[in-house]
């Protein structure tokens, strides 16, 4: 009798460079490869709206991909560990193995269903897939975790190199009248009335094959200006691979190979390293998304909410032309570009004086790239409170960041030509107001010592 493989898929929606996928390989027996929309688990935050957007299509693209292999995918909503177990009865499968994931949450409940498993007698193995680095091999000289990124990325950069990329499968061993699927299209993952994903249809392909080929673009063809562009919004020069390293259409590991093999990568590898920062950090502190890594920020006197001032921002009517651009390029197309998001992050907690958390719920709802750690981390960094944290008194003026940055004013133009004139706030006297409230927690820290 066969003894079936289970890949439980999870933010790694590949087949190449996929190590649970070739573990499952190695035993030589049909494979079930299985993606559960787990919603309800302790402590798993739901997806965002544009989140929900690429996980649909690429769900899809896989499905064909496996199909073409020999395979199929199936597809069950609920709980993971119980989901996954009743898979396991349905398929007569012996081994489950998966890729490691690092938030709290989720490791609580691949630890439980993994004891649970080897408890019923099965093979059980997950694998080193989603991080160059896995968040507790990079520690101090006195064995802790890092704060500040440039020693962290020192120390990474001494380990052993990142292993080379598996090979992609010709072909799997599927499992004949295996496990019945859920229709992905009744998971009701793309949005119907208003269909506002018009924007994100018109801008992205999601699925691994889309996303290797625009790793070859950016490697052969927007590299060479990276270093030089890459904060000019309108330049095209970043490589815009966030949602592909997010859902795990590309492995860190074979972004890293294919990009140290072209020169002129240090800068762009630096920033693999931020997102290795931001998952370090998260793995550490669990609680990212909720609270203040430095607890002394827990004194900021946020002021009572202005709900039009948040409202203005989300929809891009500040009257403050490259905050505006942004706002309306993330609603239109789930993304925004790097240097924009500091500057509307920072305009939101510091000019509109609105918790950092209001800004990192709207992000998570409206980034096709908005991950557990990523977005967290860096809503911090710009508040001050998070780990290597900008200094409390650097307030991004928009309108220099827009001299700088969009000196012909081509991105404004393109995102915001319609926008409001008039700022809803007076960026000096909100600076002020900004250092003031700043102070407080300087003060406050200083009598817990």
């Amino acid at each position: 009798m066969a003894s079936p493989s289970l890949v439980w898929l999870r933010d790694d929606l590949r087949v190449a460079d996929n190590p649970a996928l070739r573990a499952a390989m190695d035993r030589d027996e049909p494979i079930v490869v299985l993606f559960v929309l787990d919603e309800e688990s302790p402590g798993i935050r739901p997806l965002g709206g544009a989140a929900r957007w690429w996980l649909h299509h690429s769900l899809a693209s896989l499905a064909d991909t496996l199909d073409d292999l020999g395979t199929t995918l199936v597809l069950r909503r609920g709980p993971a560990e119980k989901v996954v177990r009743e898979v396991v009865d349905e398929s007569g499968a012996s081994a489950v193995f998966w890729n490691r994931r690092y938030g709290g949450a989720e490791r609580e409940v691949d630890s439980s269903l993994k004891t649970a498993l080897r408890d019923d007698g099965l093979e059980v193995a997950s694998f080193h897939a989603s991080l160059l680095h896995e968040p507790w091999t990079v520690k101090t000289g006195a064995g802790t975790h890092f704060s500040v990124f440039t020693p962290f990325w020192r120390a990474a950069r001494a380990l052993p190199a990142p292993r080379a990329p598996l090979p992609t499968p010709r072909s799997l061993h599927g499992l004949r009248g295996g496990p019945a699927s859920d229709d992905l299209d009744g998971w009701d993952l793309l949005p119907t009335w208003p269909d506002w994903a018009g924007g994100l249809r018109d801008t992205w392909e999601p699925g691994e094959a889309a996303a290797r080929t625009r790793l070859h673009e950016f490697l052969h063809e927007d590299l060479p200006q990276y270093d030089r562009a890459r904060d000019e919004p309108s330049a095209g020069a970043t490589s815009l691979l966030s949602p592909r390293l997010r859902w795990g259409e590309l492995s860190p590991f074979t972004v890293w190979h294919e990009a140290v093999a072209v020169d002129g990568a240090a800068g762009f590898l630096s920033e693999l390293g931020w997102r290795e920062f931001a998952w370090h950090t998260a793995f550490h502190f669990p609680e990212l998304a909720t609270k203040n890594l430095r607890r002394e920020f827990d004194a900021f006197p946020w002021p009572r909410l202005h709900p039009s001032h948040l409202e203005a921002w989300q929809k891009g009517e500040t009257g403050v032309p490259l905050v505006d651009a942004g706002m309306r390029e993330l609603w239109r197309t789930g993304y925004m570009h790097n240097r924009v998001r500091m500057v509307t992050a920072s305009f939101l907690v510091k000019n509109l004086l609105i918790d950092w958390r209001r800004g990192e719920e709207w992000f998570w709802d409206t980034l096709v790239d908005a991950d557990g750690a990523n977005n967290p981390f860096n809503w911090q960094w710009v508040a001050g409170s998070g780990a290597d944290a900008a200094p409390y008194f650097r307030v991004f003026n928009p309108e220099l960041q827009a001299k700088k940055f969009d000196p012909q004013g081509l991105y404004i133009s393109e995102w915001a030509a319609d926008a409001p004139t008039e700022p809803i706030v007076d960026l000096g006297e909100t600076r002020k107001a900004a250092l003031a409230a700043y102070d407080v927690v300087k003060r406050s820290s200083r009598a817990e010592s």
